[in-house]
């Protein structure tokens, strides 16, 4: 699943199943953008919770939308998990895929600016790069 953010990196979750609830398995520079137990009955509650762990360096929330899953089996006869060539086939699927706004612009364009502890906590094991 894409997450696109605005201002900011679009992150990918490895989406899973248990028991007919959604979990999610991603790598970040961010403390609160990686792992979810499967508790979620829908992928937008998946999606939003990452929402108070998705800003930028500003200190701005910037998540705005989900992707429906996106199956990458339908890639694998060119071999994208151990090339050594870029495959930008990988996220150019994970753009095309559909995606849903989480909220309307209205609140998007009040939302405040993460406080600076939820900031800095956030940071935690964050590279420079």
């Amino acid at each position: 699943m894409d997450l696109e953010g605005v201002r900011d990196d679009d992150h990918v979750v490895a989406l899973y199943r248990e028991r007919g609830l959604w979990g999610g398995i991603a790598k970040s520079n961010f403390a609160g953008l990686r792992f979810r137990a499967p508790v979620y009955r829908t992928l937008r509650e998946l999606a939003m919770s990452y929402f108070e762990h998705y800003y930028n360096l500003r200190a701005e929330r910037t998540l705005r939308s989900y992707s429906m899953p996106v199956n990458l089996a339908r890639l694998d006869n060119i071999g994208w998990m151990t090339s050594e060539e870029d495959v930008w086939c990988v996220p150019e699927a994970l753009i095309a895929a559909r995606h849903y706004v989480l909220f309307p612009d209205k609140v998007a364009r009040a939302l405040p600016r993460l406080d600076r502890r939820s900031y800095e906590a956030g940071m935690h094991g964050w590279v420079r790069h």
